[in-house]
């Protein structure tokens, strides 16, 4: 049974900074890509960043050079770190794996003065 556990999100200011974290179990993770996905109110789910089996990054122009997405293959894990954090960032962030199907619940992170 395929788990993935998110964590890290909350409340921040514009400008602040959080480190999002994904769990992994039940797949063979250091051989998937993995990705992170966000979901704003009233908005389709978009793709944020994918960090390869090998470590090649990609990000959403909207994104790149304030997070920086990493994985940690010995723990099964994957990061999400954003920085300088803006209002249309707030969303509710998901871990993939794509094109498998798989789906973490969510967590939620809110840019708020």
């Amino acid at each position: 049974q395929v788990q993935l556990v998110e964590s890290g999100g909350g409340l921040v200011q514009p400008g602040g900074s959080l480190r999002l974290s994904c769990a992994a179990s039940g797949i063979i993770f250091s051989t998937n890509t993995m990705a992170w996905y966000r979901q704003a109110p009233g908005k389709e789910r978009e793709l944020v960043a994918t960090a390869t089996r090998g470590g090649i990054t990609n990000y959403a122009g909207s994104v790149k050079g304030r997070f920086t997405i990493s994985r940690d293959n010995a723990k099964n894990t994957v990061y999400l770190q954003m920085n300088s954090l803006k209002f249309e960032d707030t969303a509710v962030y998901y871990c993939s794996v794509p094109g498998m199907g798989y789906w973490g619940q969510g967590t939620q992170v809110t840019v708020s003065s």
